[in-house]
Formats: C-alpha cells, structure tokens, sequence
C-alpha cells in the first residue's frame, strides 16, 4: 500500500489538495500498476513560521 507524505505550507485550498492528490494517484495507477484505492495520500500543513531556509523563516521569505 503505497502511502505518499507531502509538506506543504499553510494556506493550500482543499481543491488544489484534492487535484493535487488525483494527479498523484493516476501516476501511481499508470507507473507502479497500483490499485488506486491502495493509495494514500497525507499532508503536513507547515506554519509558515515552522519552515527555515537558510536560517530564514518562511515568513520572510520573498
């Protein structure tokens, strides 16, 4: 059972995760051969003052 973990910060839409999760399921059918409903698909939501580049916080960034 695959099982695909994606961070991603704040502010995504549930659509654009859903189409996002379709996109990803299709892949695994069409590449790996998968049943698509033996794949699960999980988001982190990051604050965006929980991820650092460069010692630069993303709510910095530009």
């Amino acid at each position: 059972m695959p099982t695909v973990r994606i961070d991603l910060l704040e502010g995504r839409t549930p659509e654009q995760k859903r189409k996002l999760a379709e996109a990803i399921t299709e892949d695994f059918v069409r590449v790996l051969g998968v049943d698509r409903d033996r794949i699960t698909v999980i988001y982190n939501n990051l604050a965006k003052h929980d991820l650092i580049k460069g010692g630069v916080p993303a709510t910095e960034w530009k």
